[in-house]
C-alpha cells in the first residue's frame, strides 16, 4: 500500500534498514518515551538522575580544542540554566538559534559554571514552532512522545517517523488485521492488534511512563506475546515436518546393549540407564530422532 510521506528515495532508505512494508514500519517501535505532558523544570533536577526537560535555547558555541571539537549548548527556563556538552560535535555548529524550544534527555550532573547543571552527550530534539503545521505540533508537545532510532540521518529521525506512523495508523484505522484468536486475547486479557500498535506508538494520556520505559504496558505485552507465539508456532511446524520425514529404524538386541555397556568408561546410574533406554526406543522408530547431547569429555 502507499504510505503518505514515503516516496521512492525514502523507500530505498527504509529498505536498507529492513523496512519494506507498511507492517514493517508499524513494528518499528519506540525505544523510549519522553513525558512532554508535564515536562520537568530545571529547578527540580537532581544530580545523577536521567531526566527529560523542555527549555529555550540561550546560546551555543563550538570550542576548538587541540584534542577535539567540543560543542556547548546553554538552555534555560527563567533564571535557571542547563549546559549541554557534546564531544566531536562539529556537525552541531549552526543547528541551534536563540529562542528555539528544544527537548533534552540525559543524565543530570553538577556544573561548576554559571548554569545549575549540565548533561554530557544528551539526546535532543528541536520542537515545532509557529511555522510548523498543527499536526506536527500535536505529535510533539503536550503528550507522552515516542522516540525512535533513526532510520537514516536527520531526514528520517523521530519527528519524521512520528508523523508518518501516525498518518499510517489513521489511514488503516479499523483495517489492521488481527492475527491472534479472539478467545486467546480474552483469556489472556490482551488488547487487539490495532489497539496495541496505536497505544505503543502514541500512548494515551495517563499511561504510566515507568511501564512504557520498561515495555510493560498491556499494549507492549500483547506485541511481545504475539512475537513469542509465532516463534513457537514456527518451531512446532518445523518439528511437525521433522516427524513426518522418513528415517531409519534400527534393530536392537541384547548383543547391541552389551556392546554399549563395554564401551562406556563408567557404570551408568539408574537415570542414565533410563535415558539410554529412551534413546534405544527412539532409534527403533522409522522417524528422525531429535535429542540434545552434552559436551564430549
Amino acid at each position: 500500500m502507499y504510505v503518505r510521506g514515503v516516496g521512492p528515495r525514502v523507500a530505498e532508505l527504509l529498505a536498507a534498514k529492513g523496512i519494506q512494508t507498511a507492517e514493517d514500519l508499524l513494528y518499528h517501535l519506540p525505544f523510549r518515551y519522553e513525558d512532554r505532558q508535564n515536562p520537568r523544570s530545571l529547578d527540580e533536577l537532581k544530580p545523577g538522575e536521567m531526566a527529560s526537560v523542555i527549555a529555550e535555547v540561550r546560546g551555543s558555541v563550538l570550542l576548538r580544542t587541540r584534542k577535539m571539537p567540543i560543542f556547548e549548548l546553554t538552555v534555560g527556563q527563567g533564571r535557571h540554566a542547563l549546559k549541554c556538552i557534546w564531544f566531536h560535535a562539529r556537525y552541531l555548529e549552526g543547528k541551534f538559534h536563540a529562542g528555539q524550544t528544544v527537548a533534552i534527555y540525559g543524565k543530570v550532573e553538577p556544573s561548576r559554571s554559571t548554569s545549575n547543571f549540565k548533561m554530557i552527550q544528551p539526546q535532543f530534539e528541536l520542537l515545532p514552532d509557529s511555522s510548523d503545521d498543527a499536526e506536527t505540533r500535536l505529535l510533539e508537545v503536550g503528550r507522552i512522545t515516542p522516540v525512535y532510532e533513526s532510520l537514516g540521518g536527520s531526514k528520517l529521525a523521530s519527528r519524521w517517523q512520528r508523523k508518518v506512523i501516525f498518518n499510517l495508523l489513521e489511514t488503516m484505522r479499523g483495517a489492521v488485521p488481527e492475527c491472534l484468536p479472539a478467545s486467546m486475547l480474552s483469556r489472556l486479557d490482551l488488547p487487539a492488534r490495532e489497539a496495541a500498535l496505536r497505544e505503543v506508538h502514541f500512548p494515551p494520556e495517563g499511561t504510566s511512563l515507568t511501564q512504557l520505559q520498561s515495555s510493560a504496558t498491556a499494549a507492549h505485552r500483547r506485541l511481545i506475546f504475539e512475537e513469542l507465539f509465532f516463534l513457537e508456532l514456527g518451531l512446532e511446524l518445523k518439528r511437525k515436518r521433522m516427524r513426518e520425514r522418513v528415517g531409519i529404524g534400527f534393530a536392537t538386541n541384547d548383543k547391541v546393549r552389551e556392546a554399549i555397556r563395554e564401551v562406556l568408561p563408567f557404570h551408568p546410574t539408574a537415570a542414565q540407564k533410563r535415558t539410554l533406554g529412551e534413546i534405544v526406543t527412539d532409534m527403533r522408530q522409522p522417524s528422525p530422532m531429535r535429542r540434545l547431547h552434552g559436551p564430549r569429555t
